[in-house]
């Protein structure tokens, strides 16, 4: 299938910030895909928290299957509207690279702590990430990834009206053009972080007891989602070899049907609201999509409230129940403590970090320091170096 005028082209492709032969077998947004997945902060997504803390469960979602549940309904998408699939992946699996141990918790609570500094924002770290935490190469610091994949990254929500400081430094060096929408594989990345979270988070909330099917019968969509699995369940026979209508069986096949018709009911509105869109705009180039009025990615007005309804239904019985609540409130405490103790002395942090901070020109720059080392941790290291700093029956 050719791709769409107003796909994102490697031929017009603004190329690296550090020039770099191009590979002979891969275009240069698979080359940006594979640097993202081999990165040591793609790793380190396996133990970050999506809702749950990592030693809440072995089944609950991460952000490193957060990020390939998007990237597979993101390339799924692009594929239908003849984008480029291998940019949008790109931008999907690294999305989330800049979050902190404890989920928004701790970016919560780094946040804070950072206000004074220029404060704490998970997108932006992201693009710190890739384009200088990441040390693997001899040539540069990053990843080095393509104009188009950090565009993706830095407005993939949308023109950044207000950048931090490091971003407007950034952006002084490698123009992102913030002002304007990113290409559509970005805005199919970010629609699709919506709809996969959506979807998994109440899989995990059933899954989790604090949240049941029946709690599901007054959201909007979902309750006819629930309708439609609970009515194709009723037209099993009564006995089944498999064991398809064992009580308990069926249950857990209800609620995977259930989110399986959510997510493909707002990904199919999706794709045709979209269609819509760039039948009236009429691009015919990738530019065209970056300078439209209004975003060409987005749900039908219908859709996109009930979309909202589901957002609010999670924050009222999941996100803010009081399990999750006390859960919440202890990775906040801990990240604030990481973030003070460190900041009052950063002789505590490792070698590599503490060189790095005792060669701060500024304290806001060396408070940033801190909390890039914070924001690289994963959930149990999270845990494990709290102890470390506050026990004294833990070596440290």
């Amino acid at each position: 299938m050719s791709p769409a005028p107003y796909a994102v082209s490697a031929r017009a492709s603004q190329g690296r910030l550090h020039p770099e032969a191009e590979a002979t077998t891969r275009s240069p947004w698979q080359r940006d895909r594979d640097r993202v997945i081999h990165s040591s902060g793609f790793r380190r997504l396996q133990y970050k928290t999506q809702v749950f803390i990592n030693h809440e469960g072995d089944f609950f979602r991460t952000r490193l299957t957060h990020s390939l549940e998007v990237a597979q309904i993101a390339r799924s998408l692009a594929r239908r509207l003849q984008l480029d699939e291998d940019l949008t992946e790109a931008i999907a699996l690294a999305h989330d690279l800049g979050h902190t141990p404890f989920g928004h918790a701790g970016e919560d609570a780094l946040a804070a702590a950072m206000q004074p500094w220029g404060g704490f924002d998970h997108n932006t770290q992201a693009l710190r990430q890739v384009t200088l935490l990441e040390r693997r190469y001899i040539g540069f610091d990053g990843l080095n990834l393509t104009w188009e994949t950090l565009e993706g990254l830095a407005k993939h929500n949308g023109p950044v009206d207000h950048p931090d400081e490091w971003l407007r430094q950034y952006n002084a060096i490698h123009p992102l053009e913030l002002d304007s929408f990113a290409s559509a594989e970005a805005q199919i990345a970010a629609m699709s972080d919506d709809i996969a979270y959506h979807g998994h988070d109440l899989d995990d909330g059933i899954r989790a007891g604090l949240i049941s099917l029946d709690d599901l019968e007054q959201v909007p969509l979902v309750s006819d989602a629930l309708k439609e699995a609970r009515q194709q369940a009723l037209s099993l026979p009564k006995q089944s070899v498999d064991g398809r209508n064992n009580a308990s069986i069926l249950e857990k096949r209800i609620r995977h049907e259930t989110i399986r018709r959510v997510i493909n009911t707002l990904a199919s509105d999706m794709l045709a609201q979209t269609i819509s869109s760039i039948a009236r705009l009429e691009p015919e180039s990738a530019d065209d999509i970056r300078h439209a009025p209004r975003p060409v990615v987005s749900f039908s007005p219908a859709i996109a409230d009930a979309n909202g309804a589901i957002r609010e239904f999670l924050f009222a019985r999941l996100y803010r129940h009081w399990k999750v609540n006390r859960m919440t409130s202890k990775a906040r405490t801990t990240t604030s403590a990481l973030f003070n103790i460190l900041a009052s002395d950063p002789s505590l942090l490792p070698d590599i970090w503490r060189d790095t901070a005792s060669g701060a020109a500024s304290d806001a720059i060396r408070m940033r320091v801190i909390a890039d080392y914070i924001a690289s941790m994963t959930d149990r290291f999270a845990m494990e170096e709290y102890r470390r700093l506050t026990d004294l029956s833990v070596p440290g």
